[in-house]
């Protein structure tokens, strides 16, 4: 089995780079299901239904999301609870009698009787969200859950430290294929198989401008940086040159090894 995995589709010059090489690289690879990140899609923040449409018509099988999944809250929460949403948010929100928090935080996608499921997970360290230990809220789901009913198991990991990454995946060794990470806009070199066959990749990195803080212009940022106040807007970034980033994992459909892992970056010009 073979996964198409993309992270954090910027605003609407970089909704047409992605568009732009999606179909080369999924023809390329051949994958069975693609994964994609689109949290900053709505120029840095979670996408409104608009462009959430737009990229539905090509194919991709699930969205994860972050810390910016309810920014337009009114705008998508309709589309979270619909029963054919594509989009799944992290699990361990606080929820009680008192909070609910539309949508679900895993997909489980099917072919030729083969499951894969899928989960979304957030860490509270460094961000503005405070959450339920993520590596607590995991274990209780996979122990409430029947393991083999699924062929792959695939977590998305949203969080800020690398450190976070390998700890979780290291909890999980054994219980889950890929355990990859997303938020910090950085695709790194880190691709490991645990000895429990677990495959693990630290961030997956971004597909928006080049030249850029993480996506921002870096006049609008640069204060931030040299004095710790923000004392302008911050902009994104509107060179025309780009990066498109994914990885690509092979996983074994018996025994849930992960048996390859390649990332893919492009640059290009708009």
């Amino acid at each position: 089995m073979r996964v198409l995995i993309f992270w954090d589709i910027y605003g609407r010059v970089w909704r047409n780079a992605f568009k732009k090489h999606f179909l080369d690289i999924k023809n390329k690879y051949n994958p069975d299901f693609t994964i994609v990140n689109p949290e900053n899609i709505s120029s840095w923040r979670w996408p409104v239904m608009k462009h959430i449409k737009e990229i539905d018509s090509l194919w991709i099988d699930v969205y994860t999301s972050g810390n910016h999944i309810y920014d337009n809250y009114n705008d998508i929460k309709d589309y979270l609870d619909a029963p054919n949403s594509k989009l799944i948010r992290p699990a361990n929100f606080y929820e009680s009698e008192h909070v609910y928090f539309p949508g679900k935080w895993y997909k489980i996608l099917e072919k030729d009787g083969k499951k894969l499921l899928v989960i979304n997970l957030m860490s509270s360290t460094f961000l503005r969200d405070e959450m339920y230990n993520a590596f607590l809220k995991v274990d209780e789901m996979l122990k409430g859950m029947n393991l083999d009913e699924f062929n792959w198991i695939i977590i998305d990991f949203h969080r800020e430290t690398t450190s976070e990454i390998y700890a979780m995946s290291m909890f999980l060794e054994g219980k889950v294929s890929f355990v990859y990470g997303t938020h910090t806009h950085i695709q790194t070199n880190d691709e490991l198989i645990l000895p429990g066959w677990t495959w693990l990749l630290t961030d997956v990195w971004m597909n928006g401008p080049l030249y850029s803080v993480i996506w921002a212009d870096f006049e609008g940022i640069k204060s931030r940086f040299l004095s710790w106040v923000l004392t302008w807007k911050i902009d994104q970034a509107l060179w025309k040159d780009y990066v498109v980033s994914a990885c690509v994992v092979d996983i074994d459909e018996k025994t849930r090894k992960c048996l390859n892992i390649e990332k893919i970056r492009i640059r290009g010009s708009l």
